[in-house]
């Protein structure tokens, strides 16, 4: 019995160590398509889409998108079509080009707070590019959509409890629906990593205040955190204010469930 138990401990101790191995990041706010549907209660067709694919990693493997040796080259590395997906097959549903992906209202111009969760800390830069105008997401993203040159970078930044947080400008001149596209290139692994964020440009958003669009619906009052990837992924489509109650007041459900049952 003492064998089973100190074997039962240490497979237990293996797979604490091993599970976070399979884990790194991906954007939070704005919303990445890769965030969005790491859990199949998000309720988005978009996102039951992709996790339907053959083969897809998703949405146990929603932080895992990375590629290695890219080492800057992504415009020769990447293909056109593929770029939500880093070319890699398992993650080929983010790739489907749709008008109904979860989408963060914004508005073009103002500060904005960068919110990408990081389960492994990595050294590196950090690159958004927005698409061009007249963007049109029902066709496959490539990288003639883009601006050549990154509206915001971002080199080393700190982690904040868990996620790393770039302040910075919205692009300007952008209207509609449009997308972000992030790149994390790190510089202590060999390995690079790709987020496509939907955003949707509006006038009445509120400044650096990220609101979900009608194509993702998050309940508010839903006693489980499994309607988001991470908990913190409320406050990203509720807004920073709202999100904090949200989470507050879910914690103390809890709490009040274990006192009565």
């Amino acid at each position: 019995m003492r064998i089973a138990a100190l074997g039962a401990g240490l497979l237990l101790s293996v797979t604490l160590v091993a599970g976070p191995a399979d884990a790194h990041g991906a954007l939070e706010s704005p919303l990445s398509r890769a965030a969005a549907c790491g859990e199949t209660s998000v309720r988005s067709a978009a996102c039951r889409a992709a996790q339907k694919t053959t083969g897809s990693a998703l949405p146990k493997e929603w932080d895992n998108l990375r590629v290695s040796n890219v080492a800057g080259r992504d415009r020769q590395m990447i293909p056109d079509g593929k770029l939500c997906s880093g070319g890699l097959p398992e993650f080929r549903g983010l790739d489907l080009a749709r008008r109904d992906w979860p989408a963060t209202t914004v508005k073009p111009g103002v500060q904005f707070t960068f919110k990408y969760r990081g389960t492994i800390p990595h050294k590196g830069t950090f690159r958004f590019y927005v698409t061009k105008k007249g963007y049109d997401p029902a066709g496959p993203l490539k990288w003639s959509d883009l601006e050549g040159k990154p509206f915001l970078q971002a080199k080393d930044p700190k982690l904040v409890d868990g996620a790393y947080l770039i302040k910075g400008r919205m692009p300007t001149g952008r209207t509609g629906r449009h997308l972000i596209y992030t790149i994390w290139q790190n510089s202590d692994t060999p390995d690079t990593y790709y987020s496509c964020s939907d955003v949707i440009f509006s006038s009445a958003a509120a400044a650096n205040r990220a609101r979900p669009a009608a194509a993702l619906q998050v309940s508010a009052t839903s006693s489980s955190s499994s309607s988001v990837p991470w908990p913190v992924g409320v406050a990203a489509l509720l807004g920073v204010g709202t999100g904090a109650a949200v989470i507050t007041g879910l914690r103390a459900g809890r709490r009040r469930r274990r006192l009565d049952s």
